[in-house]
Parts: C-alpha cells; sequence; structure tokens
C-alpha cells in the first residue's frame, strides 16, 4: 500500500521549532518531487515548499523564507521540514504530499500531486 505519513507537529512557543518528518512506505520517493502544504481553518489550503527529487531545487513560499527549511534523504524515503522562528500564523494542518516528477512545479499546483499524507498538526501558541 502506497502511503506517505507525517509526524511531528505538536504545539509550540512562538519562536520555537519543530522538524516534520514525512516518511514514504510502498514505493521509493527517488523519483518523486515532494511539496508541503498547509490548511488552517477556515483557510485555503497553502503550498509551503518543494523539493526535486535530487534535492537540488528547493523552492519556498514568501511566508516562510529565512525560516523554513526542506530537505530530503532518499536512502531514509523521507522528506524533512524544518520549521524556525514559528510564529501563530503559522499554525495549520500540515501535509506532505508526492509527486511523480523529478522538478518541482509553482506551490499552487497542490491538484499536480499524486499521494498525499493524512497530515499534522501545528500549533504556535503562547
Amino acid at each position: 500500500q502506497l502511503q506517505l505519513v507525517e509526524s511531528g507537529g505538536g504545539l509550540v512557543q512562538p519562536g520555537g521549532s519543530l522538524r516534520l518528518s514525512c516518511a514514504a512506505s510502498g514505493f521509493t520517493l527517488d523519483y518523486y518531487s515532494i511539496g508541503w502544504f498547509r490548511q488552517a481553518p477556515g483557510k485555503e489550503r497553502e503550498g509551503v515548499s518543494c523539493i526535486s527529487s535530487t534535492g537540488g531545487t528547493r523552492n519556498y513560499a514568501d511566508s516562510v523564507k529565512g525560516r523554513f527549511t526542506i530537505s530530503r534523504d532518499n536512502a531514509k524515503n523521507t522528506v524533512y521540514l524544518q520549521m524556525n522562528s514559528l510564529k501563530s500564523e503559522d499554525t495549520a494542518a500540515y501535509y506532505c504530499a508526492a509527486r511523480r516528477g523529478m522538478l518541482c512545479v509553482s506551490l499552487s499546483r497542490s491538484d499536480e500531486y499524486n499521494y498525499w499524507g493524512q497530515g499534522t498538526q501545528v500549533t504556535v501558541s503562547s
């Protein structure tokens, strides 16, 4: 069964850090670009970051640029999202998604992703 599983979410104070993980099972991520998306209650889903299959290209939404870092370890079949300097507006459910294709696409093109995880909640609050 093809599956993506996110982990690492939780409650953190403003200014704190979290590292999200996205682990794949049932398939190898080697030929997939991976995106992280988030959705807050009452808001549309937002593309956060994307990494190409080799890790050579990493794109970020303006809202997280300089604070978040995406990385991948293909040997572990896992992609990470390191989130630093968290703000209350980062509060959302975070999802990873895999797209068949080596290159990143626009972060607005969530429809191009083939597999999605179930999400992990990130809450930034004092």
